[in-house]
């Protein structure tokens, strides 16, 4: 008898090996081999049987959109594209506790007045997810529960005529394929239970919502594949000290990407927040140094946030560089142009930023408030109360434009604000009174910037930054000594 061959797969990309190693040679990840069965080779080549002629249509033609199922929970439709497409498949990761189960629960009970909907747990007994559902206030909502992990039966009460339209599996890792030999959770088992799935959903036209679990660094566990596979990709973010939790969109085949909902954590569950911006400034002190409001855009929706840095003497021969909410490449970028471009002292400083409210940003056009908070905080002068920046800075100190200026200054001026600095959207304009009431100051480099923070009277602090004479003075003495 033969004997049964195995392999080893890296549970981080899915490539196989044929003998075990510490570190896998296609992703450099480490300890993430695990050894599986093999599979049975395909046969080679399609030998003489000729297959099916496809039928091709035309680029243009008319296609009706396709029907959404509204969860009524706003801010989940507005993320997922204006709600559920029947047929799709949506993978919803996050930290574990952050609230994926509580925000899907919540949804099935008000899908379930309209829909027949399903809610399979592989991790929590069904008294669990009774007692959940108790305090969420949602217990008498018509939503069929099942603890279960075998995708054969999953599978069977999906193929069929009174299967539930709507159905959640939480979560794929704990599903399990009886054809294979690997446990619940690798890459084989994850990938061949999500593709099981997915295509039996496709063809019923059932709405696939999948929970899946994350690894340290914030991605969704098992292999790339995965996300791939499903039609649409959320996150679930948020800190564990703040109450506001971001469901963001990160891919999806039927609305935007970058999409974001924001939610309160409550004693009874997740809330709706219409207004963003008000709740992450709801707490902002005017006339700080070193706060600045940045206004920035989440998809189609602008978000006003608070960007908080404290720029102070260092004990240590390295100084430190702590970064919430932002990245901290782009960050080390921005103290370099200000070091560089504006005769700006900062690097025997220790810096810490912060975005306050829990939510974190991926827009360059933070790099002028960050710029601000950090000047401001250095020399001590607050970013006026009133103002609102934003810009992407570029290597050679430019402000550069960004996208979607209005719409910002819209909102900036709906919440209250008077001013604004941001890019010039044209050459030769310096500033003035825009169309929504605003107060503008448009920059074209960053050193324009700087009068803004010239000490006001005798007992403000002098800023820490040369002027052009010193940068010539100096550059001149450089080029004696070479």
């Amino acid at each position: 008898m033969a004997k049964p061959t195995t392999r080893y797969v890296c549970q981080a990309c899915g490539a196989s090996f044929p003998k075990w190693g510490g570190k896998c040679d296609a992703c450099g990840e480490w300890n993430s081999l695990v050894e599986e069965a093999a599979p049975d080779s395909a046969p080679k080549g399609l030998g003489t049987a000729r297959g099916r002629r496809i039928d091709f249509v035309g680029l243009h033609g008319s296609s009706e959109a396709p029907p959404r199922r509204m969860t009524g929970i706003a801010e989940f439709d507005r993320v997922c594209g204006g709600g559920l497409v029947p047929g799709s498949a949506i993978l919803i990761g996050g930290d574990p506790g952050i609230g994926k189960s509580t925000l899907l629960l919540q949804a099935m009970a008000r899908l379930s007045q309209d829909h027949r909907c399903a809610y399979v747990s592989g991790e929590e007994a069904v008294d669990q997810v009774r007692l959940r559902a108790q305090r969420l206030g949602c217990a008498t909502a018509p939503v069929d529960l099942a603890s279960a992990t075998s995708v054969r039966d999953i599978v069977a009460s999906l193929d069929d005529a009174k299967g539930p339209e709507v159905i959640v599996i939480d979560s794929i890792q704990t599903m399990y394929m009886d054809n294979l030999d690997s446990a619940p959770g690798t890459v084989a088992q994850v990938r061949a239970s999500a593709q099981e799935l997915i295509r039996v959903a496709k063809r019923r036209g059932v709405v696939l919502l999948l929970v899946g679990h994350v690894t340290k660094e914030g991605m969704i566990a098992g292999p790339r594949v995965l996300e791939h596979m499903v039609d649409t990709v959320l996150y679930f973010e948020g800190e564990r000290g703040h109450q506001f939790r971001i469901l963001r969109a990160v891919k999806n085949r039927f609305g935007p990407t970058d999409e974001i909902g924001v939610f309160e954590m409550g004693d009874a569950g997740l809330g709706e927040v219409a207004n963003p911006s008000a709740l992450f400034l709801a707490e902002r002190r005017g006339d700080v140094s070193g706060a600045a409001v940045f206004a920035g855009m989440e998809g189609t929706r602008p978000v006003l946030v608070e960007v908080q840095a404290l720029v102070a003497p260092s004990p240590l021969g390295t100084p430190r560089r702590a970064v919430v909410g932002w990245d901290s490449a782009r960050l080390a970028m921005v103290l370099a142009v200000l070091e560089a471009r504006c005769g700006v002292q900062i690097g025997a400083n220790d810096v810490y930023l912060s975005v306050a409210g829990g939510l974190r940003i991926t827009e360059p056009a933070a790099d002028l408030a960050v710029a601000a908070a950090l000047v401001s905080s250095l020399t001590g002068e607050p970013v006026p109360a009133d103002t609102v920046v934003f810009g992407e800075l570029g290597l050679s100190g430019e402000v550069r434009a960004v996208s979607q200026t209005d719409t910002r200054l819209k909102e900036a001026a709906k919440l209250g604000f008077s001013s604004a600095i941001f890019p010039a959207r044209r050459a030769g304009k310096k500033g003035g009174r825009g169309d929504n009431g605003l107060k503008t100051v448009e920059l074209q480099q960053l050193g324009e910037l700087m009068p803004l923070f010239q000490p006001q009277g005798s007992s403000g602090r002098p800023p820490s930054r040369r002027g052009h004479d010193d940068n010539d003075r100096r550059r001149s003495r450089d080029d004696e000594y070479i």
